[in-house]
């Protein structure tokens, strides 16, 4: 079984707004709600391939009520946790300005929910899959994607992590399967600026240096790389394409690449995938289905 956790889960208000102006009342020529967080995108697109996931985090107040009904909606299994204080985010992303979003911060999680989370974690072992994906509220010990991979060591539990900076670094010792930095926090990480693939390469060896065994990472326009463990280096141009909405591309290629390792267990077959499950996002108003992401593998591959 695959699981994910969304530390800080939110409902993605995604609208678009005809010549946008500061100071005066602007109206939305297109509207979508949608719920969203990095894991419970992870979990939407293997729904979509048809992968059997459960989606666990904390959820607050009526947002937090509607993202777990949008999930379970959406035929995913969901095991949240709601917490007393505060509302899950409501997250604005203005579609016609590339880029652009007003995010909230979240609810207040006590170190009571955090210990419910552990122990809902206590019965993954062989065979399951972990992921732990994107930022996590204030109120929460900033080790606590350490702390959770720390108390599954020895397990044979596969993680995933995609997360930025400390959250990621702190993870390394576990020898996480697959970490997803894109390239920006590729460069963040060491102080660098990486603008392309060849750039890249080094860097993301320099992870798995550090423990990490695959690295995929994520570019945007100017496509991806995988340092896998077995050695070899896979790298991409971006398939063609119109850019229509970014939200959740990175997490889309997550989902895609995990799908195509459980099929297979190889890695250019994996790589694939995810940069087309992220390509297919990326093209479309809502997240990857399975026949977007098969036109664009079939597309890149040629079968």
């Amino acid at each position: 079984m695959i699981y994910t956790v969304t530390f800080n889960p939110s409902l993605d208000y995604i609208v678009s707004v005809e010549d946008f102006k500061l100071g005066i009342t602007n109206r939305t020529s297109s509207e979508l709600m949608l719920p969203g967080g990095k894991g419970i995108n992870v979990s939407t697109v293997l729904g979509n391939l048809g992968i059997e996931n459960t989606a666990l985090g904390f959820a607050a107040g009526f947002t937090g009520e509607e993202i777990i009904r949008q999930v379970e909606h959406m035929g995913i299994r969901s095991d949240f946790i709601m917490v007393p204080d505060g509302i899950s985010r409501i997250n604005l992303k203005l579609k016609s300005i590339d880029g652009t979003e007003i995010n909230g911060c979240g609810p207040e999680i006590s170190e009571a929910a955090v210990a419910e989370l552990m122990e809902k974690l206590e019965v993954l072992g062989e065979e399951d899959v972990l992921v732990l994906a994107g930022s996590i509220p204030s109120s929460m010990p900033d080790d606590i994607y350490r702390r959770i991979l720390k108390r599954l060591q020895g397990r044979g539990v596969t993680a995933v992590v995609d997360a930025t900076k400390d959250l990621l670094l702190n993870v390394l010792e576990y020898r996480p399967f697959l970490v997803k930095p894109n390239n920006h926090e590729l460069g963040e990480i060491f102080q660098v600026e990486l603008w392309d693939r060849k750039s890249v390469v080094s860097y993301a060896r320099k992870l798995q240096e550090m423990g990490a065994q695959n690295v995929l990472v994520s570019m945007a326009g100017e496509g991806a790389v995988l340092a896998a463990q077995n050695g070899t280096v896979y790298e991409t141009p971006a398939p063609e394409g119109t850019l229509v909405n970014g939200v959740g591309a990175g997490d889309s290629m997550v989902a895609g690449f995990l799908a195509g390792w459980m099929e297979k267990q190889d890695f250019r077959h994996a790589f694939y995938m995810g940069v087309s499950a992220g390509s297919a996002s990326a093209f479309s108003e809502r997240l990857a289905t399975r026949e977007e992401i098969k036109h664009i593998y079939v597309q890149m591959t040629g079968k």
